[in-house]
């Protein structure tokens, strides 16, 4: 059985990679390896997957596909953006980060805002291909749903009336931003 490496210590993200990977892959987690994290220096999604990517495959003899993604809102300037995860250690946790953007909100008239996923995989080989998968939307007036992970209970995706928080995991991982990324990728490796 082939082995890749999803190169994320987020256990949201690694069972919506794994799940969108064939069921020819045996799938590997940092943890499992022991592996650290790198320092997310890049100040874009992409130059984020990449830098971790490249950083687990110095580790291993198999593939790695790695993720960076955030929420982007408009009138907060794309905020928070490749800081997502940041914010949410800063507030204390995604759903105090949640409250902060619902209060920062509060009297704008756009609550436009997308959710964008940069997915880089590497071939044992060291050849890298990158690709960004994007999906418009809007933020919720409030917190809804207990489903998925991170922002997913402010977010309503483009022509939906519910948030990634309340639909059903599945319909979820077949239409968001990393599925997007992950078609674009399909086009270019098999995998």
């Amino acid at each position: 059985m082939k082995k890749i490496l999803i190169g994320t210590h987020n256990q949201g993200k690694f069972k919506e990679l794994a799940y969108l990977l064939s069921k020819g892959y045996r799938k590997i987690s940092p943890k499992a390896l022991k592996l650290p994290s790198p320092k997310e220096t890049g100040k874009t999604f992409s130059s984020n997957s990449k830098l971790k990517a490249k950083f687990f495959s110095k580790f291993i003899d198999f593939p790695v596909i790695s993720d960076d993604s955030g929420l982007c809102i408009k009138s907060l300037g794309n905020k928070p953006g490749i800081y997502s995860a940041r914010w949410a250690k800063k507030y204390g946790s995604f759903k105090k980060a949640m409250r902060f953007i619902l209060k920062k909100l509060r009297g704008k008239k756009s609550r436009s805002a997308y959710f964008i996923c940069s997915l880089t995989y590497v071939y044992s080989s060291g050849k890298i291909v990158t690709v960004e998968g994007k999906i418009p939307g809007r933020i919720s007036g409030k917190i809804l749903g207990n489903n998925g992970f991170g922002y997913d209970p402010i977010f309503i995706p483009s022509k939906m009336k519910i948030t990634f928080g309340q639909m059903k995991k599945l319909k979820k991982i077949n239409m968001d931003h990393r599925f997007i990324a992950f078609q674009k990728l399909k086009k270019k490796i098999k995998i």
